[in-house]
């Protein structure tokens, strides 16, 4: 007499089958990692992730000028803008730029083009923060969208800065930075 057939059906794959497939989808996804894993210093990365790279680098290159001419223009604000100023220095050299790659002038002697930006800071400290916050967030909000389009480590090194300027600007605006 043959068994009666199971009352539930089974529908996708078996657990072996799982078992047998799941570490070569392991590896097959290892090797497509893009820039990660042992074989990437070998290859370096792509011409893709090193203009991301530099464009990041830039763009916070860009708000550190931002916030040279602030604290240029309210030299008041200085304390409560120097540890955001560092942090988006540090910003700049973990995507390979910095004091390294070009000069920065110093904010008690600016630059012709430094002054520049200094007439663009708005007069009043309130109003110069609420700038600042603004840069903040396009440029937080910017790299949120581009880290969908790199590889791995450079996506989690901007989803990390992206979330570093989310906080300068509550700090900027609400937080008494």
């Amino acid at each position: 007499m043959p068994f009666p057939s199971s009352p539930r059906a089974r529908s996708g794959p078996r657990r072996r089958t799982l078992f047998a497939v799941g570490p070569a989808a392991l590896a097959l996804a290892g090797c497509t990692a893009g820039g990660e894993g042992p074989g990437a210093s070998e290859n370096g990365p792509s011409a893709a992730e090193r203009r991301a790279r530099a464009r990041a680098a830039r763009d916070s290159e860009g708000l550190v000028e931002r916030y040279d001419a602030v604290i240029a223009a309210h030299p008041g604000l200085a304390q409560r803008l120097g540890p955001l100023r560092a942090e988006a220095v540090r910003h700049a050299q973990a995507f390979g730029g910095g004091p390294g790659r070009k000069p920065s002038p110093s904010p008690s002697s600016p630059s012709p083009s430094a002054s520049s930006s200094t007439a663009a800071v708005p007069g009043d400290d309130k109003d110069a923060l609420a700038a600042l916050a603004a840069a903040e967030r396009e440029l937080a909000d910017r790299r949120a969208k581009a880290l969908l389009d790199v590889p791995g480590e450079l996506a989690r090194l901007l989803a990390s800065v992206a979330a570093a300027g989310a906080a300068h600007v509550y700090l900027l605006t609400e937080g008494g930075a």
